[in-house]
């Protein structure tokens, strides 16, 4: 954006090795069983293949004073009314006028209709680079510009990928190149093996010059002649003679094990103009014998003759090999695990007087749902699908009952003893009941509910098919934020998930914390880190500003952090039977990607 100067670490980052850039975001993009689980058992099937949507371009228009543009793509729907509907988003690439993007979008392809897509390039401002993707106001960012086609236009290219002119309309109406924007489709295929390998460079050329080199590798496939990027490691400083964390690649990625890979490796620069060290060309089944053999591979660069390949001192290895059955979520969902949902309710004064209409806490004689009854609602009726029993926890905080002092973990029901509650409908009924019964206080303050539902999941340990899912909803941001962080520090070793969702029009941003989709993982006051992401903050009025649900919000993650849990455990579903070849490992965490089509079926 116009006058910001990009970090250096925000452009390590963005070019791979944050937290949420290892294994569990490699196969973001791939079909939300969640959401197929719960639509087909409900009798919605429709007739339509999943495609997953690789995006690049050249030549973008550079709106930055100091650097170049930090790209990010979105890709929209256009519906019958006309509407557009977000589908997808890229990540942000920092400095650069020619992205390659590593994340997918997920859609879907019906034959008998047309389905127009719509494209949008924004230049993300850096002030916003540690905000998740999905909250990003586009309004608050430059647009870069627009293209638009019908998916089919995608799909019947004999190598399914179409390059497309974006396009942004001046003051006086004239439509301006700026640049172009292509897309490949590819077809999802299901399956569940992995590899993980860990790589190793030696003797790099240094392409610096009062220092060495800051090596990263970007690995592409190539397929039907065009390169598509998979996957990238992150960033090591200062090193020629560098080991990257574990990379998985999921065979949906590479293809067959003999399709070639190709495997860069580049000098990071914080200007976007990464330099080319060296490269190789190797298929999956090639690098296993790297592996096998403990031999190196030679880089390569292209030579200043023309035509000519010039052989480096730097060698690639495979230090690492390991051949995977990935699980997926419906693997442990049809075997018999389960999501048992709780739900905590913020009974603070800062909601409003419930009498009024303009309180958040609002009881609506007509029947229209407030925030909190909406929340409740729409999440626990996805939620409880999964839970055999239907019997929810169900709490409140931050309330004051009849002669009594403030209490941070009340039950709704009224109960001193069982917190739980049958069905979303008693969920609603003893919310209700609460309000008449309890008088709004405060401060705001999470630690205690989110103690007691850790240990209820701690209790259940013994049990490996049960995961918990807490459902918190505030209006405002938390008071006990260090206690917060520490309980999330302690529960994410438990099979525990916990979405947050903020009400009403406060600035949530001080939330974002909690969230660790920046890469970042909580540490607690003692210098502890989580072992795993368990926190999903959505702000309601930002999701629904951009067409989504808190649904979608939250399945868009939950699956991933169930499997991670499942993986660090290394729990399988049962009655497995599980392949007894050498090499065959644990699963790695199959992260789904929603598709908002499935949601409107």
């Amino acid at each position: 954006m116009g006058g910001c100067l990009s970090d250096v670490r925000g452009g390590q980052q963005a070019v791979g090795g944050t937290e949420t850039a290892g294994p569990t975001s490699s196969t973001a993009t791939t079909t939300n069983d969640a959401i197929d689980y719960f639509y087909t058992s409900h009798g919605c099937q429709g007739l339509f293949t999943q495609l997953q949507l690789s995006l690049s371009a050249k030549h973008l228009i550079d709106m930055d004073l100091f650097s170049k543009s930090d790209p990010m793509a979105i890709v929209y729907a256009k519906r019958s009314d006309g509407m557009l509907e977000e589908i997808g988003r890229t990540e942000v690439i920092m400095n650069s006028l020619d992205p390659v993007w590593i994340t997918k979008v997920s859609t879907v392809y019906q034959f008998e209709i047309v389905q127009t897509l719509v494209f949008r390039v924004f230049d993300i401002d850096t002030k916003y680079h540690k905000m998740p993707i999905k909250t990003l106001k586009l309004d608050e960012q430059d647009f870069l510009g627009e293209a638009t086609c019908a998916l089919s236009e995608i799909v019947k290219k004999q190598n399914k990928s179409l390059t497309l002119k974006l396009t942004v309309r001046n003051k006086q109406g004239v439509m301006r190149n700026q640049g172009t924007l292509t897309v490949f489709a590819e077809e999802t295929i299901t399956s569940r093996q992995a590899v993980e390998m860990v790589f190793r460079c030696s003797k790099l050329d240094n392409k610096d010059l009062f220092s060495k080199s800051d090596p990263f590798l970007r690995i592409s496939r190539i397929a039907e002649g065009v390169n598509i990027a998979i996957s990238k490691t992150e960033v090591v400083e200062n090193n020629l003679n560098p080991t990257w964390r574990p990379v998985c690649l999921t065979s949906q990625q590479f293809g067959s094990k003999d399709t070639p890979l190709v495997m860069e490796c580049f000098d990071f620069n914080s200007s976007g103009n990464h330099e080319l060290i060296g490269k190789i060309q190797k298929s999956v089944d090639e690098l296993e014998k790297l592996y096998i053999g403990k031999v190196g591979e030679n880089l390569h660069i292209q030579s200043s003759r023309k035509g000519n390949v010039k052989k480096l001192k730097g060698q690639l290895f495979v230090d690492k090999f390991i051949q995977k059955t990935q699980y997926s979520f419906l693997d442990y969902i049809s075997s018999g695990f389960e999501l048992n949902f709780m739900v905590a309710i913020d009974f603070t004064a800062s909601n409003g007087d419930p009498h009024s209409p303009t309180s958040l806490h609002y009881i609506d004689p007509s029947g229209r749902l407030n925030a909190y009854q909406q929340g409740i609602y729409e999440v626990g009726e996805v939620i409880q699908f999964y839970d055999s029993d239907k019997r929810f926890p169900a709490w409140g905080f931050g309330g004051r009952p009849p002669n009594d002092v403030v209490s941070h973990c009340f039950n709704l029901n009224g109960s001193r003893g069982d917190p739980e509650v049958e069905g979303v409908d008693a969920i609603m009924s003893a919310y209700s009941s609460a309000l008449r019964n309890f008088s709004l206080h405060g401060p705001t303050l999470f630690g205690n509910v989110i103690n007691r539902a850790a240990q209820i999941a701690g209790e259940s340990l013994r049990n490996q098919t049960k995961y918990f899912v807490l459902l918190i909803i505030t209006d405002g941001v938390v008071t006990d934020l260090q206690e917060t962080i520490d309980s999330l520090v302690r529960a994410s070793d438990l099979p525990l998930s916990i979405l947050i969702i903020g009400v009403g029009g406060n600035d949530f941003k001080d939330m974002e914390i909690l969230d660790a989709d920046n890469g970042i993982r909580l540490q607690s006051s003692t210098g502890q880190l989580a072992t795993r992401d368990i926190v999903q903050f959505v702000p309601m009025h930002e999701v629904q500003g951009n067409q989504l649900s808190v649904v979608q919000s939250l399945l868009e993650e939950l699956p991933g952090q169930f499997l991670a849990y499942m993986r660090s455990r290394d729990i399988k579903p049962l009655n497995v039977n599980e392949a007894k070849a050498s090499g065959m490992a644990a699963a790695v965490p199959h992260v789904p990607n929603f598709s908002t089509e499935l949601l409107h079926m």
